[in-house]
């Protein structure tokens, strides 16, 4: 059960009806997932939504690169509803099941392109040990530039503030099942 609770438009003040409308005229088509929650702080969910929908879609990044970070930092936060929620939409931005089942158990994927685990590796550090080492860092730069090292960074940031409040506020989980070994630890960094 909710430990917020889920709104509807008779129960929304005047501004909480503006940004959850504003919401759903973006990509994002609806007021859902953590936003059910921040909709009871609607400056905060203006702010967050608006970096959100930056980070998954106008990075210039294919999705299933911004996927992987994000089922990485899902997994790092034990986040089940972000899990759920981005092991489907990263499967549309056409990662493969193995891909995504081995993101969720905490493993390195085996058949990642250069770009791909260059995301990986950067993400990976990022969000297991604050920071990513020198030399993911330099790579990601190198590969895809500043700014983009920068959108990397903060997706890590950004989707692990999202799974504390998911994991806080205990909404309903979307469809789909967490994989096999789900919560498990990489024993170090790969």
């Amino acid at each position: 059960m909710s430990k917020y609770e889920i709104l509807t438009r008779d129960d929304m003040s005047p501004r909480q009806r503006q940004v959850a409308d504003a919401i759903a005229a973006g990509p994002r088509g609806s007021l859902k997932g953590p936003f059910i929650a921040l909709i009871h702080n609607p400056e905060l969910a203006n702010h967050l939504q608006a970096l959100g929908e930056h980070l998954r879609f106008r990075t210039g990044l294919p999705g299933h690169l911004v996927e992987i970070a994000v089922l990485v930092t899902a997994h790092r936060w034990s986040s089940d509803y972000e899990w759920l929620a981005h092991a489907r939409i990263g499967r549309e931005a056409g990662l493969s099941d193995e891909v995504i089942t081995s993101l969720g158990t905490g493993r390195r994927p085996d058949a990642l392109d250069s770009d791909a685990s260059l995301i990986y590796d950067f993400a990976y550090e990022t969000a297991w040990q604050g920071r990513p080492s020198d030399s993911a860092f330099s790579a990601l730069k190198s590969r895809f530039g500043s700014a983009t090292s920068l959108d990397v960074l903060a997706v890590c940031g950004y989707y692990t503030t999202l799974a504390f409040i998911l994991n806080a506020a205990e909404l309903p989980l979307p469809s789909g099942k967490l994989p096999a070994g789900w919560g498990q630890r990489a024993a170090s960094i790969e």
